[in-house]
């Protein structure tokens, strides 16, 4: 998806309802917001964003005064988008089309769309949540750890990750960029907006139950892992540079440690064979940093993250030459090692050594080799993504 096209303003305000067979429920919804434009006097227009109902949706929508537009590529994302897209209002209100919001209590939104904030979310939670409106799971377990996961990874201050009443500005949505096509969208629209350190408000709005006989689309523990999925995707430096400093940190410092001989604590020794699992977690440290930068340029070339001033220091100062020559150092520092331990094989006529301390050598000198052709293989994949980013 591309940026949404740009339209001239005809309305204020542009309610956009996404509808899949809510034929039980797309008339309350329609009627609650008609009544909210009329009673407010505000210029606005409803939009129905149909995702290729199969029931009598559509005609429903188009019989109460709704303009509908058709989107037949699947996905709540996808409805959304387009629906959106097709909007003329300055500012924009997207809700389910379940009945489970309020349509007739949209103001305090629009109110703070108009002091100028650039995404205002519902939260349920503050305004209250009706029996049986929200699932056990969803209410004390899958909305609250996933909302402060997104808190934590992305300083938002939204309380409700998950509200689907909310509102925002044309201009922001067309910032946003964005890009899922499936139920992730309302979560990215919460991620680029605290990306991009947009003006974010909250409002309280109640969750009545929905009007439908069929069940929720919705799944529990399929679009919970697909959040936590989509927030840790979106976050390289939680996914992979965090933990891979930390590895690497650690690692580090054991194989210092050790590198001298064994170590004696209490009652145990940690000799070569702690050595090694040290070795494997500097490995696996550089390695998962060098994911962090990898994926983040993957990810603002595609759009997906903003342009980040830090990444484009890092690739202001390190150009392919230096990593390669970063890379070449660390490999001759290898065979320079392998070097000393075939002599040290030779001076006992290639018999048995001391295990202890040749495999000191060994493993520095394999740990080398493999650092240094880390960094060349990252250097040019780097470069690579770095192409098209330019």
């Amino acid at each position: 998806m591309g940026n949404a096209n740009q339209k001239q303003y005809t309305c204020e305000l542009s309610i956009v309802i996404p509808c899949l067979n809510e034929a039980e429920t797309i008339e309350l919804c329609i009627q609650k917001a008609k009544k909210f434009l009329e009673k407010e006097g505000i210029a606005g227009e409803i939009i129905v964003a149909d995702n290729a109902s199969t029931d009598d949706s559509p005609q429903i929508a188009a019989r109460l005064g709704a303009r509908v537009v058709h989107i037949e590529e699947k996905g709540y994302g996808s409805a959304l988008y387009e629906g959106i897209s097709a909007a003329f209002g300055k500012y924009i209100i997207m809700g389910d089309a379940d009945g489970s919001y309020d349509f007739k209590n949209l103001l305090p939104f629009v109110n703070k769309l108009r002091e100028g904030y650039d995404l205002v979310m519902g939260n349920r939670f503050k305004g209250g949540i009706e029996p049986k409106a929200m699932p056990f799971l969803h209410q004390y377990l899958g909305n609250p750890v996933l909302t402060k996961t997104g808190q934590i990874l992305f300083k938002s201050p939204c309380g409700d990750f998950y509200c689907g009443l909310r509102g925002f500005s044309k201009e922001a949505f067309s910032k946003m960029d964005l890009r899922t096509k499936g139920m992730e969208f309302a979560i990215e629209m919460v991620v680029k907006a605290s990306l991009l350190n947009m003006r974010i408000a909250e409002v309280p709005t109640t969750l009545s139950p929905d009007g439908r006989s069929h069940p929720s689309h919705l799944r529990t523990w399929r679009d919970g892992w697909r959040t936590l999925r989509f927030l840790l995707l979106y976050s390289p430096n939680w996914l992979f540079l965090y933990p891979g400093i930390l590895l690497f940190s650690l690692g580090s410092f054991f194989v210092f440690l050790l590198l001298t001989g064994p170590k004696v604590i209490g009652r145990v020794t940690f000799d070569i064979r702690s050595l090694l699992f040290a070795v494997m977690a500097v490995i696996l440290g550089f390695q998962s940093t060098c994911f962090a930068v990898v994926s983040k340029t993957f990810a603002i070339s595609e759009g997906l993250l903003p342009i980040s001033t830090r990444l484009n220091v890092l690739f202001h100062y390190f150009k392919l030459e230096i990593g390669l020559i970063i890379g070449t150092v660390l490999i001759f520092l290898g065979v320079l090692f392998s070097t000393l331990s075939l002599a040290k094989w030779g001076v006992h006529s290639f018999g048995p050594l001391d295990y202890s301390g040749n495999m000191r050598i060994v493993i520095l000198s394999v740990t080398f080799l493999t650092l240094g052709f880390q960094v060349i293989l990252t250097s040019f994949l780097i470069s690579i993504l770095g192409l098209k980013r330019k």
